[in-house]
């Protein structure tokens, strides 16, 4: 068989989200995100990127603007759209030992491609694909202990090549997807969770991330949305401060998720989060 039949065939598969994120929405598409949908949008918008799983689960047919405020995750995004087989390529070159991951985190990429497929690398087998600097700005994550991974996901990485072509894809802070959205668009935002909300551990390091200020300033851009007749549909932590935030804006429905991320023990098990949307049903 051919290599362009070969490629062909492992298109006829939909992309899934390449990476582990902390907060992915995985759970969110895979239970319950249909229910809040809109039954026709035109453009789609997502401000807060991240490891893209409604994205992927949508895969919109029109215009669609992805962001992100980590120039790095945008980088890997942007390269697997313009430059998969480079990608992939350098991926092949790696391989998973302790000694490989701290030589491969410790080091500077000069091309694009190369750091995309660094990052891609540290993020599968690190410890739970947690994203985290130093004040440096340097990775800081250790070496995760997964033997049994698959570095390249070269056929994974083929579809998702495939379903970016023709994507906005932008670095920037939420704010600037306003630029674009025009009334009956759809806009996914998932921003860190700021408070904690059932004793959720990651409070004061997601904090640093996106402030209360930034959650006010997001829902202000919420009631923009839906003044210029978009859809939006936000999922934010369970928590009486986000329900009063939005009091009075589009609905607020609670939904459960299992949560497997914490540095202790007491930190997993169901929580709730919130789905605020202006979507009618």
């Amino acid at each position: 068989m051919s290599e362009p039949q070969v490629i062909e065939d492992i298109l006829q598969t939909k992309a899934i989200p390449f990476l582990r994120w902390t907060g992915s929405k995985k759970w969110l598409v895979s239970s319950c995100i249909d229910d809040f949908l809109p039954v026709n949008y035109n453009n789609y918008h997502e401000p807060f990127l991240g490891g893209g799983a409604m994205f992927f689960h949508l895969n919109p047919s029109k215009e669609v603007y992805l962001y992100d405020l980590n120039d790095e995750l945008i980088n890997v995004y942007s390269q697997l759209r313009d430059n998969i087989e480079n990608v992939i390529k350098h991926l092949r070159t790696f391989a998973n030992t302790k000694d490989e991951y701290y030589r491969i985190r410790s080091m500077k990429c000069r091309a694009d491609h190369a750091r995309a497929a660094r990052f891609i690398y540290l993020n599968r087998t690190s410890f739970n694909g947690i994203y985290r600097v130093n004040p440096q700005g340097n990775y800081n994550v250790p070496y995760g202990k997964r033997t049994n991974v698959d570095i390249v996901t070269e056929e994974n990485l083929h579809r998702v090549n495939s379903i970016l072509q023709g994507v906005n894809i932008k670095q920037g802070e939420f704010s600037k997807a306003l630029n674009n959205i025009r009334a009956n668009d759809l806009v996914y935002l998932d921003p860190p969770y700021t408070v904690a909300h059932e004793n959720n551990g990651f409070i004061e390091y997601n904090s640093k991330l996106f402030s209360w200020k930034d959650q006010e300033k997001l829902a202000n851009m919420i009631k923009e949305i839906d003044r210029r007749g978009a859809y939006f549909i936000l999922s934010n932590a369970a928590h009486f401060s986000i329900r009063k935030l939005y009091q009075g804006v589009g609905k607020i429905k609670s939904v459960s998720r299992y949560s497997k991320v914490g540095g202790r023990n007491k930190t997993r098990g169901v929580f709730n989060e919130l789905i605020i949307t202006n979507v009618k049903k």
